[in-house]
C-alpha cells in the first residue's frame, strides 16, 4: 500500500528544481522492483554490483514507548548512477530525506525508498533519513516487550534474514557489508548493547546518551541493538575477552551465569586454536530475550538467546547444561563462520547453519564435560535429518533462494543436521587435520568478505589435494538418504564373503554416494555382546567388497556404520536384527546401543516391526537402561507411540489404555528407584507427568500438587507445577480448572502467563477451542508469541471429536490464512492446526487438500504434504498392530 509521508520542518528545506523534476519522473524510471516486500536475488546482485564502501551512522531515540525515532546517515560509493537505486526501510513515518545535500519529498512505498539517479553521483554519496516507527511485537526488527511482573520495557533486535529494514534505512542484503557507528539516547536506568562496546556515556537528565565506536564490516543481519533495564553479569578474568551476560531483572534468579561464562571461555579457546584465527570481535556479550522466534541468533559480539529455553526455576539437569553449552558454541562458531566470513546470498544459509551445528557439537565434545555430545547429536538432530530426508518433500542441501521471502523455506533438519552430518563425514573422508587446515585457509582468505559454497569447497579441496566436484554434486545438490546393509556368509565358523550393499533413497534423487564408514563385528560372550573387530571402509556404488573381513570369526551382529561416521540409514541383516532385539541390554557401547534401538524404531516406522512388539521390547529393556542420553532417545519414541495410539482410537482403544497405564506406572517406579540420581529422576518424573492419563495417575499428580503425597527427591518448582496443571486440565481432572486459576493467580510472570494459556486451551471444551481458534486466525487479543503457545496445545491427539469439529473449516481457510499471514505465522500454524486423525478418511481429506490448494506457499505446502505422509505412516502402523 502506498503511503504519503509529511515532511516536518527541520530548519530550511531546500527543494531544488532538479530534485522536483526527479520526483515527478521517478515513477516512470523504476522497473527493477515492484511493491513486493521481498528482494529477489537478481535485484540484490544488481544492487551490490553498483554499491560499495558502505557505512552507517545510526542515531536512535528510545523512550520505552511503542515507537522509536532514528536518523540513518549512509555513506556509499556508487559505480553507476544511470538508473534508480532503492534503500530498504519498512513501515516508517519518514520526517526528512536528504540526498547529497538536497532535501526532498520521499518517493516511498512503505517498503523501500527510491533514490532518483539524478541526485546520485558516480562516486561517493551521502543519504540521510529521519523517521519514526512502531516497535515490532513479532520477534523481528526492534522488538518491544513489557514485563508483566514489573512493567519494565525491554527491546532487542532480530534481523535475519532481512529485517534490519524494520529498524533503520539499509541496503538489506548480506553481500553489502558495512561499518556501523551507533548513538543511542535511552532512559538512564537502561543498558544498551551492540556489536561494539560503548566508549562514552553522557548523562542527559532522565536519559543517557550511549556512543559506540565504529564496528568492523558486517552484513546487516549480523548487526544488532538491544536495550532495556537488563540485569548484567560480567566476567573479565576467565579469558582474553571481556564477557557479559544480560537478562530481564524479573528472571535474573533463574540464570546460572557461571555456566554461561565457563562454556563461553572454553569455546573461545577451542575455536581460536582450531581455526587458527583470533576471535573477530573485542568483547563477547550474550543476551537472554523474551518472545524470541528461534533458539538463538549470532549477532556479532552480542548474541541473543530465547530465554524460554534457558531459564530454569530449579537446578539445571545435565541435559539442560549440555543444551546450553551446545547452543552457546553453535552461535560462537558463527562469529567466524557467518560473521567474519559471510555468505553472498541466502542460498548459503545452509552452510552457515550446518557448519555451526557441526563445529558446535565438535567443540561441546572436546571443550566441555559433555564428551558424549556426538551421541546426543545422533539421537536428536541427526534422527530429525533422517526423517526429513525420507519425506516426499525432501530437498537438496543446496537449493536456490529466489527472494528474501524464501530464505527460510528450506531451514529445517536437512539444513542443520544433515548438513552437519555431511561435514562430519567429509572430515572422516579427508582426514581430520586436512579438514581443519581447509577451514582455516577459508577463514583467512575470505575474512571480512562474502564467500560462496565454491570458495569453501575449494579451500578444502586445496588442503586435501583432490577434486571434490563429484562429492559436492552427490551430497549437496541431490536429495535423499541412502541405505547401507552388510551381506555376509560364514563357513566353518568364519566369514567367507562380505559385501556392503548401498541402495538409493526411496525419496529424492536416486544417487549412490561415496562414504567412509567403520564396520563393527560383535559376538555373544558371557552375557554380553563383545566387539571383536572394526575396519574402516570407503564405499561407493551399489556393492563394495570387503576382503579384509574374510576369515574373521563369524559374528552374531554386524553394524556397518559403527561410531556413526556416515550419513546413511542402516538396514540390519536378519541375524543381526534378531540379535539386537534379544541382546539390547548386553551391548556395552552406549552409542552402538543407541543405534540398535534406532534400528528397531526405524523398523516400526517402516511398517516392518509391529508397534506392540517394539513396546514389548521397551518394557523389558528400558528399565535396565541407565544412560541418560539413551533414555531420552527411547522416551521420544514412546511419546510418538502414545500420540499414535491416541489418534488410533477407537480402533485400538483398549490397547491404548493398557499402554498408557503401563508407561505411567513404569515411569513412576523408575522415578522412585532413581532417587539418588537427580538428573535421571527428573527425566523419569517429567515422563511420568507426560504419560499420566488414567484416573489413578492423574489423582496421584493432583495429590503431589496439593502436598498430600510426596516423592523422595522430587521438589515441585513452578515450571513442574505448571506441567502438572496442564496435564490435569488436558484430561479434565475434577477440580483442574480451579487449580489453573489458582496457579495463574500466584504466577504472573511471562512464563506463567504462557503456561496458563497452554493449560487453558488444552482443556477438552468446545467453547474454549472455538474461542482460541478465532483468536489465532484473526490474531486478536494476544500477541503472536502467546498465539504460538495456543496453537501447539489446541488439539492434542486424544481430543479427536473436538479436532474434527473444526477440521474442515481449518482446511477450507488454509489458503486464505497462508496468503494473509505470512511465513513467520504459518511456520507455527500449519504444523499444529492442519487436522490429522490417523485413518483412511483423514488421508483422503489431506490428499484432496493438496490438490485443492496448488498456490500454497512453499513452507505451507511442504507441511501439508509431510502431514499427509505422516497420516499414511500412522495408518500403516495401526494396521500392523497384532494383539
Amino acid at each position: 500500500m502506498k503511503s504519503l509521508m509529511r515532511i516536518k520542518q527541520f530548519g530550511i528545506i531546500v527543494l531544488a528544481t532538479a530534485a522536483l523534476s526527479a520526483c515527478s519522473s521517478n515513477n516512470t524510471q523504476i522497473t527493477s522492483r515492484d511493491d513486493s516486500p521481498y528482494l529477489t536475488q537478481a535485484q540484490a546482485m544488481a544492487r551490490s554490483a553498483r554499491v560499495s564502501n558502505v557505512s552507517y551512522d545510526l542515531d536512535f531515540k528510545l523512550d520505552g514507548s511503542d515507537s522509536f525515532a532514528n536518523q540513518t546517515t549512509i555513506r556509499f560509493t556508487l559505480s553507476d548512477n544511470s538508473s534508480p537505486l532503492t534503500l530498504d526501510l519498512s513501515k516508517a513515518n519518514i520526517q526528512r530525506l536528504e540526498i547529497n545535500g538536497h532535501v526532498l519529498y520521499p518517493n516511498y512505498n512503505g517498503l523501500y525508498l527510491s533514490l532518483n539517479p539524478k541526485l546520485l553521483l558516480n562516486g561517493d554519496n551521502l543519504v540521510k533519513v529521519s523517521f519514526t516507527r512502531k516497535h515490532s511485537t513479532n520477534g523481528e526488527g526492534l522488538h518491544r516487550f513489557v514485563d508483566p511482573v514489573d512493567g519494565k520495557v525491554y527491546l532487542y533486535s532480530h534481523f535475519e534474514p532481512a529485517a534490519a529494514q524494520q529498524m533503520f534505512a539499509v541496503f538489506d542484503q548480506p553481500d553489502i557489508k558495512a561499518t556501523y557507528k551507533l548513538t543511542v539516547r535511552a532512559p538512564a536506568d537502561w543498558q544498551v548493547i551492540s556489536a561494539t562496546r560503548e566508549d562514552n556515556i553522557v548523562n542527559d537528565g532522565d536519559f543517557r546518551v550511549w556512543h559506540f565506536p565504529v564496528s568492523p564490516k558486517l552484513s546487516p543481519y549480523n548487526f544488532s541493538l538491544h536495550a532495556g533495564p537488563y540485569h548484567m553479569w560480567q566476567d573479565d578474568k576467565s579469558g582474553p575477552y571481556p564477557m557479559r551476560l544480560f537478562a530481564r531483572q524479573s528472571v535474573a534468579s533463574q540464570v546460572y551465569p557461571q555456566d554461561w561464562f565457563r562454556y563461553t571461555a572454553a569455546g573461545l579457546k577451542f575455536f581460536e586454536n582450531y581455526f587458527g584465527v583470533k576471535y573477530p570481535f573485542k568483547k563477547y556479550d550474550q543476551v537472554l530475550v523474551p518472545d524470541f522466534l528461534y533458539g538463538a541468533m549470532e549477532n556479532a559480539g552480542a548474541i541473543t538467546f530465547a530465554e524460554g529455553r534457558f531459564l530454569y526455576k530449579a537446578k539445571m539437569t545435565k541435559d539442560q547444561q549440555q543444551m546450553l553449552a551446545g547452543v552457546i558454541l553453535h552461535e560462537m562458531a558463527h562469529q567466524w563462520f557467518g560473521d567474519l566470513v559471510t555468505m553472498k546470498w541466502w542460498n548459503g544459509l545452509w552452510l552457515n547453519e550446518s557448519f555451526a551445528s557441526f563445529m558446535g557439537t565438535l567443540a561441546t565434545a572436546n571443550a566441555t564435560e559433555f564428551d558424549y555430545a556426538w551421541r546426543s547429536f545422533y539421537a536428536g538432530g541427526k534422527q530429525g535429518a533422517y526423517d526429513k530426508d525420507s519425506r516426499v518433500t525432501t530437498h537438496p542441501i543446496e537449493v536456490p533462494v529466489p527472494t528474501t521471502g524464501n530464505a527460510f523455506d528450506n531451514i529445517d533438519a536437512i539444513t542443520y543436521s544433515k548438513g552437519a552430518s555431511v561435514l562430519k563425514q567429509l572430515r572422516h573422508l579427508l582426514g581430520e587435520e586436512v579438514f581443519r587446515k581447509g577451514v582455516s585457509e577459508y577463514l583467512h582468505t575470505y575474512a571480512w568478505q562474502n564467500a560462496t559454497l565454491e570458495d569453501f569447497i575449494g579451500s578444502l579441496a586445496k588442503a586435501a589435494n583432490r577434486d571434490l566436484s563429484q562429492w559436492t554434486q552427490d551430497w549437496l545438490y541431490t536429495a535423499g538418504v541412502n541405505t547401507l546393509e552388510a551381506n555376509f556368509q560364514c563357513s566353518n565358523g568364519a566369514i567367507s564373503s562380505f559385501t556392503l550393499t548401498q541402495t538409493a533413497a526411496v525419496t529424492g534423487q536416486p544417487v549412490l554416494r561415496e562414504q567412509k564408514v567403520q564396520i563393527a563385528l560383535l559376538r555373544k560372550h558371557r552375557q554380553q555382546l563383545a566387539l571383536t573387530k572394526t575396519v574402516a571402509v570407503t564405499y561407493q556404488g551399489a556393492r563394495t567388497q570387503v576382503p579384509t573381513l574374510i576369515g574373521e570369526q563369524c559374528p552374531d551382529l554386524v553394524y556397518p556404520n559403527y561410531d556413526d561416521w556416515g550419513f546413511v540409514k542402516v538396514k540390519l541383516d536378519d541375524k543381526s536384527f534378531a540379535t539386537a532385539r534379544n541382546q539390547l541390554a548386553s551391548v556395552t557401547d552406549p552409542l552402538l546401543r543407541s543405534m540398535l534401538w534406532q534400528s528397531l524404531w526405524d523398523s516400526v516406522m517402516a511398517g516392518n516391526l509391529p508397534l506392540n512388539h517394539y513396546l514389548d521390547t521397551v518394557f523389558v529393556n528400558l528399565p535396565k537402561e541407565h544412560d541418560y542420553t539413551l533414555i531420552g532417545q527411547i522416551l521420544r519414541t514412546l511419546h510418538t507411540s502414545q500420540h499414535w495410539l491416541a489418534q488410533m482410537a477407537p480402533l485400538h482403544a483398549d490397547y491404548r489404555d493398557q499402554v498408557a497405564r503401563a508407561l505411567a506406572q513404569m515411569s513412576l517406579r523408575l522415578t522412585m528407584e532413581t532417587a539418588g540420581n537427580s538428573d535421571l529422576q527428573r527425566r523419569w518424573f517429567d515422563a511420568y507427568i507426560d504419560f499420566a492419563s488414567d484416573a489413578e495417575s492423574l489423582a496421584h499428580l493432583n495429590e503431589l500438587l496439593d502436598g498430600k503425597a510426596k516423592l523422595d527427591g522430587i521438589i515441585l518448582d513452578q515450571d513442574t507445577r505448571w506441567h502438572i496443571v496442564r496435564q490435569l486440565n488436558r484430561y479434565d481432572y475434577p477440580g483442574s480448572k480451579a487449580l489453573l486459576k489458582q496457579e495463574a493467580a500466584k504466577d504472573n510472570s511471562d512464563t506463567g502467563i504462557k503456561a496458563a494459556i497452554a493449560a487453558t486451551v488444552i482443556r477438552p471444551e468446545a467453547e474454549i477451542k472455538r474461542e482460541w481458534l478465532g483468536r489465532i486466525q484473526h490474531q486478536s487479543g494476544e500477541a503472536f508469541p502467546k498465539l504460538r503457545i495456543a496453537m501447539a496445545n489446541l488439539y492434542p491427539a486424544e481430543q479427536q471429536l473436538l479436532n474434527s469439529a473444526t477440521a474442515e473449516e481449518r482446511l477450507d481457510t488454509l489458503a486464505q490464512m497462508d496468503q494473509s499471514k505470512g511465513p513467520v505465522f504459518m511456520r507455527s500454524y500449519a504444523p499444529t492446526l492442519i487436522p490429522t486423525e490417523c485413518n483412511h478418511s483423514s488421508v483422503n481429506r489431506l490428499q484432496q487438500a493438496v490438490k485443492d490448494n496448488p498456490t500454497l506457499s512453499v513452507i505451507t505446502m511442504r507441511t501439508l504434504k509431510e502431514l499427509l505422509q505422516e497420516e499414511q505412516r500412522c495408518v500403516v502402523v495401526s494396521e500392523k498392530i497384532t494383539r
